[in-house]
């Protein structure tokens, strides 16, 4: 009986589509599971997010509430279908992280080979500050999501004979929509230079319709005219696009030495709700190949982009030590050339030996087992041992559902987070104790007088400050009691 030949085997036809699939389930398992499992609570961080997010009115974006627009409307909808939990101040992240993904996925199969871009993917995607990320319900991921979004738009269109203007316009939109986000109009800069520096990109623009470029540039101008009327009536707006609160100039390369700390630091002692290094040894040896197998044919828009994007992740640092997850795009591309150029290596030392292609299967598993494993095990039970870490989440609120029903909550800090709950749960909660017989309270209270007793005391699993509930009773006593 006459063998098949390799390339006739469903395994083999099929094996790209078969690794998306598995990546794709083992993502969205991640995406929807560890999050929750992971990291103990909400960070201030995300408190702050989902406060400014629900009290999001019609008068604040009228008045030039506008940072952060579209992903605070995405968190202010979620808390108000699903009631304030954990997992709708995260949710809005979960699924921006899931587009993510697929654009990510999307970007480097545009750009590189089926068996590049596949293996690029599952280092990127089940990374562990890609996972942290789409579990943080804080609008930083907007800062990788915007850009790879752009790219892929861009890549859309450069990458075809005639692209199709629908795509210029989606650019021009996505775009738009961007500039709401901290630190995104340096990037809306950056792009301009880039097409207007890039050759080819400069002969594909010629090439557009005279019609539709003028419309972009109608549409691009009424946006931006409508933001700079909504900044003059709150200047603070203007400076929170362009630089982080409280942002001294004297602190800009002190900024960019903290971003890389946690970046490349690789040693756990910094206080951070980052596990550090965001950049393990073997992902930043990757990208250094990569790096240096850009250098010939630099001019080309991708070999090009990816080093331009390192210089600007490193810019907006500057304003924002956290801002430093944005290394996330770069580096994905330049895995994506590391990976490519060591593949093509290989395969030239063995031009016409199959079972070289084999061979190479076992070490590249070995080297993504050692990657991958370390760095999901790294996520969770990082989150929940590590003490400076840990100690940046607070399990308060899921903890205050679980354990009171129709309470007062005597509430101190975060009282407009917590005064959320009224309107999913049977909670009042207030400032102060005036007039009440019993009620609970988050930490230990000075109580006015002797009559209120601590009748229980609700904890975490929190080695430290786990005394999370106070349980008091008014009784009154008789003097000398």
């Amino acid at each position: 009986m006459k063998r098949k030949p390799i390339s006739k085997l469903f395994l083999y036809r099929y094996r790209f589509i078969i690794g998306y699939l598995l990546l794709g389930l083992s993502f969205i398992g991640l995406l929807f599971g560890l999050p929750l499992l992971a990291q103990t609570g909400l960070s201030q961080d995300e408190i702050e997010s989902a406060t400014s997010s629900y009290f999001l009115g019609k008068d604040g974006v009228l008045n030039g509430d506008l940072v952060d627009l579209p992903y605070r409307i995405l968190q202010k909808y979620s808390i108000m279908f699903l009631g304030l939990s954990a997992y709708s101040v995260k949710l809005p992240s979960m699924l921006v992280g899931l587009f993510l993904g697929l654009l990510l996925i999307l970007l480097l199969n545009r750009w590189f080979k089926n068996n590049v871009s596949l293996l690029a993917s599952c280092l990127v995607i089940l990374s562990t500050p890609f996972l942290f990320l789409s579990g943080s319900g804080t609008p930083l991921i907007m800062l990788v999501f915007w850009p790879t979004l752009l790219l892929w738009l861009g890549s859309k269109i450069q990458g075809e004979k005639r692209p199709r203007p629908i795509f210029t316009l989606l650019f021009a939109i996505t775009m738009l929509a961007s500039i709401f986000t901290p630190y995104m109009v340096y990037f809306a800069v950056f792009c301009i230079i880039f097409v207007l520096l890039q050759p080819h990109l400069r002969f594909i623009l010629k090439d557009l319709p005279k019609l539709f470029l003028v419309v972009i540039a109608i549409l691009m101008i009424g946006g931006v005219t409508v933001l700079g009327l909504n900044i003059a009536n709150n200047t603070e707006t203007l400076s929170k696009l362009l630089f982080a609160s409280g942002f001294h100039s004297g602190d800009f390369f002190n900024n960019i030495g903290a971003g890389l700390a946690l970046a490349f630091s690789w040693h756990n002692s910094i206080e951070s709700v980052f596990l550090t290094p965001l950049i393990s040894m073997p992902i930043l040896a990757l990208a250094l190949i990569g790096l240096l197998s850009t250098t010939k044919g630099f001019f080309a828009s991708r070999n090009s982009i990816a080093t331009v994007l390192l210089v600007f992740c490193i810019i907006i640092t500057g304003f924002n030590p956290d801002a430093i997850v944005s290394l996330m795009l770069p580096f994905s591309i330049l895995i994506a050339h590391g990976l490519k150029y060591l593949l093509q290596k290989w395969y030239g030392l063995f031009p016409e030996n199959p079972y070289a292609r084999v061979f190479a299967l076992f070490p590249l598993t070995i080297l993504f087992a050692i990657i991958i494993v370390p760095s999901l095990l790294q996520y969770i039970y990082g989150y929940r041992y590590t003490p400076n870490v840990a100690n940046q989440f607070s399990s308060s609120l899921e903890i205050v559902r679980k354990n009171l029903s129709d309470d007062y909550l005597v509430v101190g800090e975060n009282y407009n987070f917590y005064k959320i709950l009224e309107n999913s749960t049977n909670l009042k909660v207030v400032d102060k104790i005036d007039g009440l017989d019993s009620f609970a309270s988050l930490g230990k209270l000075d109580v006015p007088n002797d009559n209120y007793d601590i009748s229980k005391i609700i904890t975490s699993p929190m080695s430290d400050n786990s005394d999370i509930i106070y349980i008091y009773t008014f009784t009154e006593k008789l003097e000398g009691e």
